[in-house]
């Protein structure tokens, strides 16, 4: 007699396998990059603009390190 918990394990492997196999394949790839190009095509031609980021810019500036020794009660 199985358990029916293993099988269930087994399945979703399986199942998050086969997925994962889908979204490595050279067609699937394919799929979302003519998706994308067309969901880009639509953006610009209603009106929209794409603005390039250097690479050099953060979101975040740097901060200065908080020094946190013996900040601990005792």
């Amino acid at each position: 007699m199985k358990d029916s918990y293993e099988d269930q394990g087994k399945n979703a492997r399986s199942k998050d396998t086969e997925e994962f196999a889908e979204e490595r394949s050279i067609t699937s790839r394919e799929r979302a990059r003519s998706q994308l190009s067309s969901d880009v095509e639509e953006f610009l031609a209603g009106g929209g603009a794409i603005n390039e980021v250097d690479p050099d810019v953060t979101a975040d500036p740097p901060r200065k390190p908080q020094p946190k020794y013996g900040s601990r009660p005792i």
